[in-house]
This record gives C-alpha cells, sequence and structure tokens, in this order.
C-alpha cells in the first residue's frame, strides 16, 4: 500500500510516522538508498506538519484577540 502524501495526513498521524522514521535512521540498520527515501519521507513529514501547526498557532490567536470590536476576516490558510 502507498503511503500518504503528508498533506493529506492528520498531525498526529505525520508525527507518528516521522518519529517512526527517526528511530529507523537512528539504528542504522538500513542500507542507504533506503535511509535516503526515509530521510526524504520524513523531511515532506516534518514541513508539512510544520505548516500545520503554524496554521493552528495563527487560528488560536485570533481567537485569542482581546478586541471584541475588531471585524471579522477570513483566515486563509495559505497566507503565512
Amino acid at each position: 500500500m502507498a503511503a500518504k502524501k503528508p498533506e493529506n495526513m492528520a498531525f498526529e498521524a505525520a508525527l507518528d510516522e516521522l518519529d517512526s522514521i527517526v528511530n529507523e535512521l537512528e539504528s542504522g540498520d538500513i542500507a542507504l538508498e533506503d535511509a535516503l527515501k526515509k530521510f526524504e519521507r520524513g523531511i515532506a513529514l516534518a514541513r508539512t506538519s510544520q505548516q500545520k501547526l503554524t496554521q493552528a498557532e495563527q487560528r488560536v490567536e485570533i481567537l485569542l484577540q482581546a478586541d471584541d470590536e475588531a471585524p471579522l476576516t477570513k483566515f486563509d490558510a495559505n497566507n503565512e
């Protein structure tokens, strides 16, 4: 079964897979080519997870704004 694209994974699932990849790479028991593929997958997972975390932080900031009179604006997940 093909692995899900990182952007289609839940944040927690991506972190779990990333943790698993780190453990495999740290063990040193895999071939160089496999290690490179896992490293590439890990980088993709880390980047996507960071983007999701940043988006969640932005949403929390918006919700915690003290100004109750501030006009509501549409949240743009693509605008960092």
